[in-house]
């Protein structure tokens, strides 16, 4: 492979919302990485090179309003569906017509929608951190606002326009520093503390994050690259993803229990509230995730699965992927 193929280049291709901004390093079957709330493409850093060097092209974007990617003004303008059609519209772009996806956090929801609406496109889904649940059941926003008792859970307190945003732009790289450790396995606080996924009434996420560490996996410079491109666009764009829930259980309606078939892969981390959480989703994979070829729970690993174990992860992608027809 040429040493060109082997480096990380950058580009935006034309997206149903404007552009998206993709990064691409290698050649050979294309597997397209989605990332979640709130990074963006540089949270697939350590599996790209992995990627290409096995023989893929592995093309990681920054989701609609994240980063170098359009963020239109509009709060509907990050529903589900749109989501979906940016996924198709850069595997076309690419001169591509199918693509694994995989995805971390909210990007693991974006993947499995993908696959679920658009299996002709998306040949095979792989799901970090965030299990598959099909859509259906109650309505989010009523399960959310259930939840906590005299606590506001963080999906609720993301609603409101501006309100989360008062809370982080003021010093964006001190709460995500606060965020990323909070949901970290070596820093996130102790069995028993306040749970950083609530807000107290009246207070802020922020007031239960941890201060003064980062997580092993953080370096200062990888926190300057997610706060550059935060303090930048702003995290309006990316908080918009949450409060389309709603619309996503109305615009899925028709996908009520639905399954992905196409062949799966889950990795979560032991330590992560996303697994323990959903440890019914995961139960149930028999019958939602039929295709599903391998589950793995990482004892002692938190929420940021490729970034805190990078090393196991890219073993357990090649694996998998190993097996997948070409």
């Amino acid at each position: 492979m040429s040493r060109q193929a082997m480096e990380i280049t950058h580009r935006s291709v034309s997206s149903p919302g404007g552009r998206i901004h993709i990064a691409e390093q290698g050649t050979g079957p294309l597997v397209l990485l989605v990332h979640g709330f709130p990074e963006t493409w540089y949270s697939w850093r350590h599996q790209m090179p992995v990627l290409a060097a096995a023989g893929y092209r592995a093309v990681a974007l920054d989701v609609r309003g994240y980063g170098r990617s359009s963020a239109p003004a509009a709060t509907d303008a990050y529903r589900m569906l749109d989501l979906v059609e940016d996924n198709v519209a850069v595997v076309r772009a690419l001169g591509e017509e199918t693509a694994v996806v995989v995805g971390h956090d909210w990007g693991a929801t974006i993947a499995a929608t993908s696959a679920l609406l658009r299996p002709e496109v998306f040949r095979a889904v792989g799901l970090l951190s965030v299990p598959y649940t099909p859509p259906g059941g109650p309505r989010p926003s009523d399960v959310f606002a259930g939840m906590g008792g005299d606590e506001e859970f963080y999906v609720s307190y993301f609603q409101e326009p501006g309100r989360a945003e008062a809370e982080i732009e003021p010093d964006v790289r001190g709460w995500l520093a606060g965020f990323y450790a909070a949901l970290s396995a070596d820093t996130m606080p102790p069995p028993g503390a306040p749970d950083p996924h609530f807000a107290g009434r009246g207070g802020t996420l922020r007031d239960r994050f941890p201060a003064g560490r980062l997580p092993a996996w953080l370096g200062e410079r990888d926190l300057d690259v997610y706060a550059g491109e935060f303090e930048r666009t702003g995290v309006t764009g990316a908080l918009n993803r949450y409060r389309n829930m709603d619309r996503d259980w109305e615009d899925l309606a028709a996908f009520d229990g639905a399954p992905v078939t196409q062949p799966s892969l889950f990795v979560g981390g032991a330590l992560d509230a996303s697994t323990t959480w959903l440890a019914g989703a995961i139960e149930a994979y028999p019958a939602t995730l039929p295709g599903l070829v391998s589950c793995h729970i990482l004892d002692g690993c938190g929420h940021w699965v490729q970034e805190e174990r990078p090393a196991e992860v890219n073993r357990l992608l090649t694996d998998w992927l190993a097996t997948l027809p070409a």
